[in-house]
């Protein structure tokens, strides 16, 4: 197993072929999918051919920065995974953080935990410059968790959803933090 880090009560690790099956149950919670695309079952072909092969992808690449599965630490179960990543056309020393986790992990700090360390991480031996985050701004827990992060909100933006869900109509939020705010804080 190749972890990229540890915290408290979890292990970041590459995803690896055998994720298949993890990947599929998290995205076919029609509660975690509700505010990425209505609940919608994802295929699984999808997940095997398209979702799986990008995350992997991203650990060819220089800089460290990709998708980790997420354990607890006790248990060793996947409770879903973390992204730490350029977002495109994003200007060098940007980088975007996200996290999709298990229904059954919410509430528990995992999503602050995971952030955190990453965000450290980021700041502390890649290169960061700022961290950006986004969701919907009615998704009011991944919000919860980017402030928690030490995030703060930047803006309220709209943008054309092709097959809009409930809630797009309200926009999307972008929250940030650069690494002078992040060390003003330690």
């Amino acid at each position: 197993m190749h972890i990229i880090l540890e915290t408290e009560r979890l292990i970041l690790r590459r995803f690896t072929e055998d994720d298949v099956d993890n990947l599929f149950a998290l995205d076919n919670d029609p509660e975690v999918m509700r505010f990425l695309n209505g609940g919608e079952p994802v295929p699984l072909e999808r997940i095997r051919d398209v979702t799986l092969p990008a995350f992997l992808a991203y650990y060819e690449r220089p800089g460290g920065f990709g998708f980790w599965a997420a354990e607890e630490k006790a248990t060793g179960e996947f409770i879903g995974w973390f992204h730490f990543r350029p977002k495109k056309d994003a200007p060098p020393g940007e980088i975007e953080l996200g996290y999709r986790l298990r229904k059954s992990a919410w509430g528990k700090g995992y999503g602050t935990e995971g952030s955190r360390a990453l965000i450290e991480r980021g700041f502390t031996g890649q290169g960061v410059e700022r961290v950006t985050a986004f969701t919907m701004t009615v998704n009011t827990g991944s919000r919860r968790v980017m402030e928690k992060s030490g995030l703060t909100f930047v803006r309220t933006f709209f943008q054309d959803w092709p097959d809009p869900i409930e809630g797009s109509d309200k926009g999307e939020v972008e929250y940030a933090l650069t690494k002078s705010e992040w060390q003003s804080t330690r």
